[in-house]
């Protein structure tokens, strides 16, 4: 895998309640993916780009909510969620705080 296609496979950290629940007690980091992005290129990148070591990646591809705009109906994107499971030891820090 060349260098851009692992800087363009991880979209973006995913924060919520349920991401930092998984951070905290199992070790797990949650990130928005391509939807093309297969496990091994998700572990590639995590490893590479972060300086960490990882264990598993598990996916979960995320259906787009259908909304109404007034009398319109509209549907989301469809995304790709991968949860990856840092070794002992590892930890990646976002809010940058030293």
């Amino acid at each position: 895998m060349n260098n851009e296609r692992m800087s363009r496979v991880l979209l973006g950290p995913v924060v919520s309640e349920k991401s930092t629940r998984a951070a905290d007690l199992s070790r797990q980091m949650v990130f928005k993916v391509l939807p093309d992005a297969s496990k091994l290129e998700i572990r590639n990148a995590v490893e590479k780009l972060f300086d960490v070591k990882v264990t598993a990646v598990q996916v979960a591809n995320v259906k787009g909510k259908v909304k109404r705009f007034g009398q319109n109906r509209g549907r989301r994107s469809d995304w790709k969620k991968a949860f990856v499971t840092l070794a002992e030891g590892s930890d990646i820090d976002f809010a940058g705080a030293e």
